[in-house]
């Protein structure tokens, strides 16, 4: 009887929690502790598993075909654009992810980002002695009168605004896929993404990436910003188009930028000089983490693997 699991990626202090709750269940828990890009060492280590474990590895065609046995996959996390959903359906592998787990911890982040954009603190603390008492930039704003743009008003963007409603005049939300009634209770009024574009003052980006987000910030709808607005993008890097990104920063299209998400993962020297720019604040995708929210991501995406090979299908599945 075939009865292995496979953690491919790591990055967690301890898996205390999933080697427990595997071998209770009768299963045997082996990491893969090769390089992050070895693709082919994880196929290989992969190649007898029934559940998979992963944070970034590729499970696309050519990777369920080298799994014959798989019969589900777990990723680490809210996203799941490196797991080809069609091609599970088609090798019968069920997929989960671990939804709203990081709700709290994502929203903080983006609205210490807002903060710390709009009053430009890293500037200030690089200016603390050669220019005390000076404010850094002359555009720092103030938010009880100015209007936020959400884009995507799902579990993450929902809390935010819930949040963040005492703190601006208005709030503006995208999203096609959420109900009235959501909008109602949350307090946001609905907007197209150019109208939302036009007039927000500050913007944050909590949608999914799918082919339809894609690229969906490039200089095309830069050019609709009429506010000059701070932008946050802690959700997925390429929803944004990082080269027209670094173009409006230079042409002064922007008032600030807040990054934690990239097109590469760490970036790549190509994305020095954006990295640099004075007017980006930039972290390395941590901010799903916090004790809370690492401690129940793990244990939610174990169990939500157990739970689909003992033939449940849990809350967060993809494909049920």
């Amino acid at each position: 009887m075939l009865n292995r699991v496979a953690i491919l990626d790591t990055g967690y202090d301890s898996y205390e929690y999933e080697q427990k709750l595997f071998t209770d269940a009768g299963f045997n828990l082996e990491i893969f502790y090769g390089e992050r890009h070895d693709r082919e060492g994880k196929r290989k280590f992969a190649q007898d598993a029934v559940g998979l474990l992963v944070r970034w590895t590729q499970i696309n065609e050519d990777f369920l075909r080298a799994v014959p046995h798989l019969k589900a996959v777990v990723r680490y996390g809210v996203g799941y654009d490196n797991v080809d959903l069609k091609a599970a359906n088609r090798y019968h592998v069920k997929v989960a992810n671990v939804q709203g787990y990081a709700n709290h911890s994502v929203s903080d982040h983006a609205i210490a980002m807002m903060y710390a954009c709009a009053r430009a603190l890293p500037r200030g603390q690089q200016s603390l002695k050669t220019k005390f008492s000076a404010p850094p930039v002359k555009q720092i704003f103030e938010f009880h009168d100015k209007t936020l743009g959400i884009i995507g008003l799902g579990r993450i963007g929902g809390t935010l605004c819930q949040k963040v409603r005492p703190l601006f005049k208005t709030i503006l939300a995208a999203d096609p896929y959420i109900t009235d009634e959501r909008f109602e209770n949350l307090g946001a009024k609905r907007s197209g993404l150019d109208e939302l574009l036009g007039i927000s003052d500050v913007i944050t980006i909590h949608c999914n990436l799918t082919e339809e987000t894609t690229n969906l910030i490039n200089s095309e709808k830069v050019q609709l910003m009429r506010k000059k607005p701070v932008l946050i993008n802690t959700a997925r890097g390429p929803v944004l188009n990082e080269d027209d990104l670094f173009t409006a920063l230079q042409d002064g299209k922007l008032h600030s930028v807040g990054l934690d998400v990239f097109c590469d993962e760490p970036p790549q020297a190509n994305r020095d000089e954006l990295l640099a720019h004075p007017q980006v604040i930039a972290t390395g995708h941590y901010a799903w983490y916090s004790t809370n929210a690492a401690a129940e991501l793990q244990k939610r995406a174990a169990d939500n693997l157990l739970s689909m090979l003992r033939g449940s299908v849990p809350k967060d599945c993809l494909n049920p």
